[in-house]
């Protein structure tokens, strides 16, 4: 089985409701859907979500790297030649994870179907099944309670509050919600990079004072702050989580040795695909830290990819992998299911995956 031909395509799918951060609002979730297809007709199918704000990447930008560098250096490898194909990918060009990753998860599917096993067994096959919380997008406190009341009541456990845009509010938003839920539910707090280090220090500290159990704290300071991170993680009590710094492998690498935090979020759009995030998984893995796999606003292509990693790793103890859940409609055909707050991972060759309603090939 070669890899025969690369064709890029989109999707544009509407949110159940704008998604805000500190960082950015979004009312649409812009896809670049890609197939790899095979000489015998399989195909496997990736994505990738442009998130200017995090990874650097927009859509034309993708669609130049898969259709225009990427692409061309592995057209006509031997599926069965992973680790090449990965080497293509990595030393291709520098940074533009989203497409690698784009390319990375459609080979994956590609490997999977060619000797008919499920990624995630690929990568372990240590469960089928895994709960994920819902993301509470930042509003007033008024709004973000009535959305986490609303979550508890499809049947969601942990909940994922946006904050990081004002400290003072933030805390009314997080002693509101706390309220409302109750002490059954978990509360994740993700800052998104909002605070600074010492402005995260007293409201986390706040927060331990006033009794609100916070599970942990994603991301309190600015990604390249590896200093003002572990400032705040060796002055609370509460774990504190890298995403934006916990890029790739190399920063991953180093945010461990500096002990700068007490859990790392995976992203294959961060990592560059699957391939990449495995390594951290090693990484994480020989320092006994604990791993969250998260998402950006893919649709269910990259969060069954994503799924398939966390179900087979056991150092991955938590999944936010709540996008898909969060669109409008779905346009993937296969892939993971969803029943109240778990995922039910596919056992189907590959991602499990056959067609993508609605999509637009570009040129």
């Amino acid at each position: 089985m070669k890899i025969e031909e690369i064709r890029i395509g989109k999707v544009n799918i509407p949110l159940k409701k704008p998604f805000k951060t500190a960082l950015r609002q979004v009312t649409s979730a812009e896809d670049i859907i890609i197939k790899v297809i095979a000489d015998t007709g399989e195909v496997g199918y990736g994505n990738a979500p442009p998130t200017a704000v995090i990874t650097g990447d927009s859509q034309d930008s993708i669609v130049a790297a898969i259709r225009d560098t990427l692409g061309p250096k592995i057209i006509g490898m031997p599926i069965e030649n992973l680790e090449g194909i990965m080497a293509a990918l990595d030393t291709g060009m520098l940074h533009n994870h989203s497409a690698k990753a784009a390319l990375d998860i459609a080979v994956h599917d590609l490997f999977g179907q060619r000797f008919g096993l499920p990624v995630y067994k690929l990568f372990g096959g240590l469960r089928t099944s895994l709960e994920t919380d819902l993301t509470i997008s930042l509003n007033c406190p008024e709004e973000m309670v009535r959305d986490a009341l609303e979550a508890v009541a499809q049947g969601y456990t942990a909940l994922k509050l946006k904050v990081g845009n004002d400290p003072a509010l933030d805390f009314q938003r997080v002693q509101a919600i706390r309220d409302a839920v109750g002490r059954d539910t978990k509360i994740r707090l993700d800052a998104n990079q909002g605070w600074g280090a010492k402005e995260a220090v007293r409201i986390i500290r706040r927060f331990e004072s006033d009794g609100l159990d916070i599970e942990f704290v994603e991301q309190p300071v600015k990604a390249h702050d590896f200093e003002g991170l572990k400032y705040v993680t060796d002055r609370v009590a509460t774990d504190i989580m890298a995403d934006e710094s916990a890029f790739g492998p190399f920063e991953v690498f180093r945010l461990l040795s500096l002990r700068a935090c007490d859990l790392i979020n995976i992203k294959l759009m961060k990592a560059g695909g699957l391939h990449n995030a495995l390594k951290i998984v090693h990484l994480a893995e020989t320092m006994d830290v604990q791993c969250m796999m998260g998402c950006m606003l893919e649709c269910k292509i990259g969060i069954t990819a994503a799924a398939s990693l966390a179900a087979g790793r056991r150092i991955i103890t938590r999944t936010d992998l709540d996008a898909a859940v969060l669109l409008a409609e779905d346009p993937v055909v296969g892939g993971v299911s969803f029943h109240n707050n778990q995922l039910l991972i596919p056992d189907a060759p590959g991602l499990g995956i056959t067609d993508i309603i609605g999509w637009q090939q570009v040129n």
